[in-house]
């Protein structure tokens, strides 16, 4: 399922991350013994301005997120620093600051975040909706719309912060940005009907039997490499070289469009074998969307 997970252990010295430039990363960050890491608004608008700073130090992006009031839900995209980094500067500020105005002794954060490296697409999907229902799986709310600290609602079409990055999983839908909001609705939806009947909410750790879609794209990447390269009629030699000039960034930006709508490849599948940055397409994909 192109999955890896690291459990927390205190038995055993733990193994370092595995780090991919430009991978996506399920990051869950829990209060220490389940205790509040919220308690007012104030506290969710100072983590969001810790996380945007960090995000800019470190050349990463934030695809979704959830803060529970006392764990957070992340997908992070990753450039050249590691996650470890990205996820301690903001955790280990963040402490600081709320033990100044609350003083308390001991950790805020369990000593170590659990990271999930997602590395298809349809995990991708499935992993942005998880942590947009989280808020209805813990009885918070009975519309995921109703919770004020995800960002479900700029996935909805409402104004978003300028640290989120919300193209990339759009463009899976594929279409224009109304066609590809109201997909990601009904996405969204299909799933929450199937909570409130009662049945087994679809987690991304159940995410080897998704089907996007509900069929399985039968295409590979090469394939759509192909395509392309005929269509706009360009050399697909000439795709993964270093070659900038607007054919060729434009035939690059078409595979990665195709390939994110019918979930063949992850954006750092396609980045790599385009030869680029899984960070800058992704950049590029924002500003080429209507």
């Amino acid at each position: 399922m192109g999955l890896v997970w690291w459990p927390e252990t205190l038995s055993m010295p733990r193994a370092p991350r595995v780090h991919v430039p430009g991978g996506l990363y399920h990051v869950i960050l829990r209060g220490n013994h389940q205790e509040a890491v919220f308690a007012v608004p104030a506290d969710y608008h100072m983590f969001e301005e810790l996380l945007a700073r960090a995000l800019r130090r470190y050349d990463a992006r934030a695809h979704a997120y959830c803060w529970m009031t006392n764990h957070i839900h992340l997908a992070a995209q990753v450039g050249e620093a590691r996650l470890g980094r990205l996820i301690q500067s903001i955790a280990s500020t963040y402490a600081r600051r709320k033990q100044q105005r609350i003083p308390t002794t001991g950790h805020l954060f369990e000593r170590r975040y659990r990271a999930i490296l997602v590395d298809t697409d349809a995990y991708w999907l499935a992993l942005v909706r998880y942590i947009h229902l989280n808020p209805v799986e813990a009885g918070l709310v009975t519309d995921c719309a109703a919770y004020p600290w995800s960002s479900h609602g700029s996935y909805l079409g409402r104004a978003y912060p300028p640290w989120l990055t919300t193209a990339p999983t759009l463009a899976m839908f594929g279409g224009s940005t109304s066609e590809a909001l109201a997909a990601y609705q009904r996405f969204i939806a299909a799933d929450a009907r199937a909570s409130t009947r009662g049945a087994v909410p679809v987690t991304p750790e159940r995410m080897a039997t998704f089907e996007f879609g509900g069929r399985r794209s039968v295409q590979s990447l090469e394939r759509v490499v192909i395509e392309v390269a005929a269509e706009l009629d360009v050399d697909h030699k000439l795709l993964a070289s270093a070659r900038r000039d607007s054919t060729l960034v434009h035939a690059r930006l078409e595979i990665a469009r195709r390939a994110l709508a019918a979930g063949v490849a992850s954006l750092a599948t396609v980045a790599a074998r385009l030869g680029r940055s899984a960070s800058t397409l992704s950049e590029q994909l924002s500003r080429r969307r209507p």
